[in-house]
């Protein structure tokens, strides 16, 4: 099985670039922003709780996103998967550490962290223009936008260094044509 972190900060092109490699690789792509936005219009619990951090551009705290990863990942693991695309977690090096656990005790490993690297003025454009058409209340505000970049670094980049020392990070450039950047992290995919 073969486990792959798909990472960037708000406005990358993690979820485009998500939906093409797991078709490519026949991996089950799990968003941690689908699950959180399923969970807020369903009105569970956990999206209740979730909602009230993202309004004001906050990551939602690991606790809740731990539980919601591990009950969607045992659900997908009856299928017998050739492997999991996880985008947008982990997001701390908590939930690294839970991650990695986690798939230990199922008998698997994350292969690799593949990061799209992307300029904040270009990922600012980005969402705002995605705001244009999503409906998202955090990808119409520029100081909201702003915020999730800042937090993203306050509190995610930092994972970087995570799986560097374990050897498993690849940067990859973020800017180009949908079929570009495809092309790029295809690369790195294939040696994984």
């Amino acid at each position: 099985m073969t486990n792959i972190v798909l990472f960037g900060p708000p406005g990358a092109g993690k979820g485009t670039q998500a939906e093409v490699l797991k078709e490519k690789y026949q991996l089950i792509h799990l968003s941690t922003g689908d699950m959180f936005r399923y969970n807020m219009k369903n009105n569970t619990e956990l999206g209740a709780l979730a909602k009230t951090y993202t309004e004001k551009g906050h990551l939602v705290p690991d606790s809740v996103t731990n539980e919601m990863l591990k009950e969607e990942v045992n659900r997908q693991l009856k299928s017998n998967p050739k492997g999991f695309l996880f985008d947008g977690y982990p997001r701390t090096k908590d939930q690294a550490r839970v991650l990695t656990a986690f798939m230990t005790e199922k008998g698997t490993e994350v292969a690799a962290m593949v990061a799209l690297e992307v300029d904040d003025e270009v990922l600012v454009g980005r969402l705002l223009e995605r705001g244009k058409s999503s409906g998202r209340a955090d990808d119409a505000n520029e100081e909201v936008i702003r915020e999730r970049i800042a937090e993203y670094y306050r509190k995610t980049d930092i994972l970087k260094e995570y799986y560097q020392g374990e050897d498993k990070y690849y940067g990859v450039n973020g800017v180009g044509s949908v079929e570009e950047i495809t092309e790029r992290l295809s690369a790195v995919f294939d040696k994984l």
